[in-house]
């Protein structure tokens, strides 16, 4: 068996039969574990001149499953090929011992493992390469060697192989692997297609072949630092010109140490992408934050108070030196007089005044002898200067140095560039705003210009508000600040668009008001009112009334009732002696018409609340037209809500209607004033407005300028207010209902249940304080309330939490004291809740709180912090 290739041959041990051990003689003595040999599963065996197996090595029994004492001496083909393919093996082997190679796949039968002998245990089916050698023995007989590879093995390294192939040429990362010198041993085509020239080129290269000296050394040191230790370097940033270009570029590089088989260091794998993108949107995004931070401070600085001067400076202090080194603000005189349009206006010429000054630099500003500007002077800019120019054309300029050496003089060839920003407010241009860089200081830029801009327009707007705050009469501000419900009206579930006409000045100011409040459990209250009069007593009462529906939908009454405390408060308005002799007038005009009631107060008010999860608006009137309600594909419907008697009448109870909102239904509620007038009577008035809304418009606030523009409303008789809501349900998939048994292991239940759905809702960061809230509610309701309990996750704008039971007793927050052991669980709510708060049900009561979502950006405090303030 002397010529049975080397290859051919394995580590075998003793197989217990003397021929197996021969053939096992001719075998290498040992191969390093780790080695190929361990991935491609050879095994060998021989064939003597009788055709039988004669030598069966250690790796033919691991493959075949056959030991050597039941192989040798067997026929090959009856050991370990099946039955079927027998006849043909028989003949092939027949050939084989003629003298004839042979080469192809077999399929042998492998005895599994089964603990049982050859003949006993399970078979399986494999399929083998098989190479056959013919040989002679000493003594000139024919004989075969056979070496047999597992063609599984041949696949899983062509599958391993392919890896390696889609590393080296499709990754769209550069792929570099190093050796232990340090030098390129292989390089793939995306490094090549950026750094130039082949895969093959790169071989033997070093990192000082790419990168400058300071960053090649960093990434050497690097590189030995990860062969000595073998720990990883995750995102090294190397900065580096790019090929055949100055421009700068930056990667980011992973290291990791590459072993064999064996587990003995072979090199260092590096991956690298260009992140040059990223790091300059990162420098636009931290230009960006600044912008924002300046622009939020201009924000919260700007206009804090109603004088021009002031409001000036506040512009200097947000801008030198955050922004610029030196500025100035000058204002139009005639402006500042009171002249809507001063001569020399247009042509940027008129006289400005000079209101504020501020330098960032420690030398006078002017210090070659030039005169200044001095603050309180007035003064004009030549007509060909671009500060006149800016103020013509109402557009920024950026004027440099050598654009005007005027400027250079007086400032010494101090300032390298200026901003020259117009100060527009309402289309009108106000002043001019300068912002200076000193020589040293980063020139100004596009963005520069941008940011100037805003924070000119905001300041101008600022300036022009406080002069109109000194021209315009105090009624007028009055009904401003009363009106409209403040900031913009937004509500769970409902889409909200909303109008308000004032009357002419001849009927001065008036009393329409309306309102979107609020409420808790994704609930919103939904207010217009009247207040019967004209003048600044209507404004006045209708400002005290409409603060008094806020303050009262926020005890969360139910609509009835806000309308039976609205109608007290109306009484006391026309009397200062106070509410019980405003009862009396009140009962006094009833019973006689000669009554006086000049000084009592009527108002008419419709007060409605909408609940998003049920779709339900319940409706209270007092006094005012009905609301109207169209549908979808169905025609506009007055609804059937009791009117009630006004506010300020007394004595009389007001009645409820609840009503079901279809989605995608539109409710209006309006103010006389839209369908009243002298020209036409009010039912008139009430069908064209129905008919008005019978028009297919999707956009909410087409929808209110439709109406207004069909009907008539600038007859200037009285204001006009109109409310429109469209529904908007809260879907199914945003709330969380359940209701569990009065049982101690409720509060375990509850928690879970919260913590499973806000999973499903994908808000993990809100689990840790919902669990610890709603734990506390549920015990709560457990220890003094009745019934069963009843848990209520919704979610909208914001995460509300509620917990309904049977009892009547609402929770009382109260402060513990340090040797208490209870007492903290609704102080814990109001810690770490945004808001919190109870309400009367028809069965019971009803305890909320409410939670930010993660994405909104307000911060609420931590569990931790929350339960160490108690204590």
């Amino acid at each position: 068996m002397s010529e049975i290739p080397a290859k051919a041959t394995e580590q075998d041990g003793p197989s217990g039969d003397a021929r197996g051990e021969a053939a096992d003689d001719v075998m290498w003595q040992s191969s390093p574990p780790g080695s190929i040999y361990d991935y491609i599963k050879v095994a060998a065996f021989s064939i003597g001149p009788d055709g039988l197996i004669d030598q069966w090595s250690r790796r033919a029994e691991q493959l075949f499953g056959v030991r050597a004492e039941d192989a040798v001496g067997k026929d090959p083909i009856e050991a370990f090929v099946p039955a079927e393919l027998r006849s043909s093996g028989h003949r092939k082997m027949a050939e084989i011992l003629d003298g004839r190679e042979w080469t192809g796949s077999v399929r042998f039968r492998v005895p599994e493992e089964s603990g049982e002998p050859a003949p006993q245990a399970g078979i399986s089916e494999g399929i083998a390469e098989v190479y056959v050698m013919p040989t002679a023995t000493e003594d000139g007989e024919r004989a075969a060697v056979c070496i047999v590879v597992d063609v599984r093995a041949l696949r899983q390294i062509e599958t391993d192989l392919a890896a390696s192939q889609a590393i080296f040429g499709q990754s769209p990362f550069g792929f570099l692997l190093f050796g232990t010198d340090l030098k390129v041993q292989r390089a793939n085509r995306r490094f090549a297609a950026v750094f130039g020239g082949g895969v093959d080129d790169h071989r033997g290269r070093t990192v000082h072949d790419y990168l400058p000296r300071h960053e090649a050394d960093r990434m050497a040191a690097a590189l030995r630092r990860v062969l000595e230790t073998g720990e990883a370097v995750t995102d090294m940033q190397i900065v580096g010109p790019a090929p055949g270009s100055n421009a700068r570029r930056h990667w980011s590089i992973n290291l990791y140490r590459v072993h064999s088989g064996s587990g003995h260091p072979i090199g260092i794998a590096g991956l690298g992408t260009d992140v040059t993108q990223r790091h300059a949107a990162a420098r636009e995004a931290a230009h960006a934050r600044r912008n924002l931070a300046l622009l939020n401070e201009a924000g919260a600085r700007i206009g804090n108070s109603l004088d021009l001067e002031t409001t000036a400076r506040e512009l200097l202090d947000v801008t030198v030196p955050g922004f610029c080194d030196l500025a100035s603000v000058d204002l139009y005189q005639g402006l500042l007089d009171g002249d809507e349009t001063p001569p020399g206006l247009a042509d940027g010429s008129a006289e400005l005044r000079r209101v504020a000054f501020a330098s960032a630099v420690a030398d006078a500003p002017f210090p070659e002898g030039g005169t200044p500007v001095d603050v309180g002077a007035v003064h004009r800019f030549a007509f060909t200067s671009p500060c006149a120019d800016a103020l013509r054309t109402a557009r920024p300029r950026l004027v440099s140095a050598a654009d005007d050496g005027s400027a250079s003089r007086l400032t010494g060839g101090l300032v390298q560039s200026t901003l020259a920003v117009p100060m527009v407010a309402h289309d009108t241009v106000v002043g001019l705003a300068q912002f200076s860089r000193t020589k040293g200081s980063e020139p100004f830029g596009e963005r520069d210009r941008s940011l100037a801009v805003e924070l000119a327009a905001r300041a101008a707007v600022c300036i022009d508000n406080a002069r109109l705050y000194r021209r315009e009469h105090e009624r007028a501000l009055i009904l401003q600040r009363s009106l409209l419900p403040p900031g913009d009206p937004e509500a769970s579930g409902l889409d909200i668009a909303c109008r308000y006409l004032p009357g002419n000045a001849a009927t001065e100011v008036g009393g329409d008001w309306f309102d979107v409040i609020e409420l808790p459990g994704h609930r919103t209250a939904l207010v217009v009112g009247d207040v019967m009069g004209r003048g600044l007593r209507a404004a006045v009462a209708m400002g005290e009334l409409r603060t008094a529906v806020r303050t009262l939908a926020l005890l969360d009454l139910e609509p009835a009732e806000v309308l039976s405390a609205l109608d007290e408060i109306a009484r006391g308005l026309g009397d200062p002696s106070g509410t019980q002799q405003a009862t009396r007038a009140a009962r006094q005009t009833r019973s006689s018409a000669e009554t006086d009631l000049s000084e009592v107060y009527l108002a008419t008010c419709v007060y409605a609340v909408y609940d998003s999860v049920t779709r339900r608006c319940t409706f209270a009137n007092a006094g005012h037209l009905p609301p109207v309600l169209v549908e979808p594909d169905e025609s506009p419907l007055m609804l059937d809500v009791p009117p009630g008697m006004p506010l300020g009448v007394g004595g009389e109870p007001f009645e409820e209607v609840e009503v079901e909102l279809p989605e995608g239904s539109l409710l209006a509620l309006y103010t006389d004033g839209l369908v009243e007038s002298r020209d036409h009577p009010l039912d008139e008035g009430l069908n064209a407005f129905v008919r008005a809304l019978d028009t297919p418009l999707s956009a909410l606030e087409d929808v209110c300028d439709h109406v207004l523009n069909t009907l008539d409303t600038h007859h200037g008789e009285d204001d006009i207010a109109l409310l429109m809501a469209r529904v908007q349900g809260l879907p199914a998939e945003a709330v969380g209902d359940w209701t569990l048994p009065r049982d101690p292991k409720s509060v375990g239940r509850a928690r879970e249940l919260a913590c499973a759905q806000l999973r499903t809702w994908n808000l993990e960061p809100l689990c840790d304080t919902t669990e610890l809230l709603v734990s506390e509610l549920v015990t709560n309701a457990l220890r003094y309330g009745e019934g069963d309990i009843r848990l209520r996750l919704l979610l909208d704008r914001t995460l509300v939490c509620e917990v309904w039971d049977a009892g009547l007793v609402q929770p009382r927050r109260r402060r513990a004291r340090d040797t208490d052991e209870g007492g903290r669980g609704l102080q814990l709510v109001g810690l770490l809740s945004a808001a919190w708060g109870s309400r009367r049900t028809p069965r019971g009561k009803t305890v909320w709180f409410e939670l930010p979502l993660p994405d909104s950006g307000v911060e609420s405090m931590d569990a931790a912090e929350a339960l160490l303030s108690l204590f």
